[in-house]
């Protein structure tokens, strides 16, 4: 089975949901990427990863946090890197990660609910 790899990196921001509503190919492509969060241990992941300030984490660094093993954290890790929202680089036995502010903006931008206006 082949997997097809979407950059959601690419994709043009989109208005929060509060102000328009979302095309069907804005919805597809924007659904991959929260596709691919709504798993504990990629959300976890990520946060992880997100939380070292822009700077790259070791696997390493990552794996003794969970309580599963490393293949695993490895499948979700590819997950996560083909949704577009991390990438890595091999370093001799290591892989090393980071986010793509990019990738994550329009997942971010889609659920900002700032411009509501309270209703008590």
């Amino acid at each position: 089975m082949e997997l097809e790899l979407t950059d959601v990196s690419a994709l043009a921001c989109c208005p929060p949901m509060v102000d328009e509503a979302l095309t069907e190919a804005a919805a597809v492509d924007l659904a991959r990427g929260f596709k691919a969060l709504g798993d504990p241990v990629r959300l976890r992941l990520l946060s992880m990863i997100a939380a070292r300030g822009g700077n790259e984490v070791c696997v390493c660094d990552l794996t003794d946090a969970f309580a599963v093993k490393g293949p695993t954290i490895s499948h979700h890790l590819r997950v996560l890197r083909e949704a577009g929202l991390i990438d890595c680089e091999r370093r001799g036995t290591w892989v090393y990660y980071w986010v793509i502010p990019s990738a994550l903006a329009p997942l971010s931008q889609l659920l900002d609910t700032s411009a509501l206006t309270p209703t008590a």
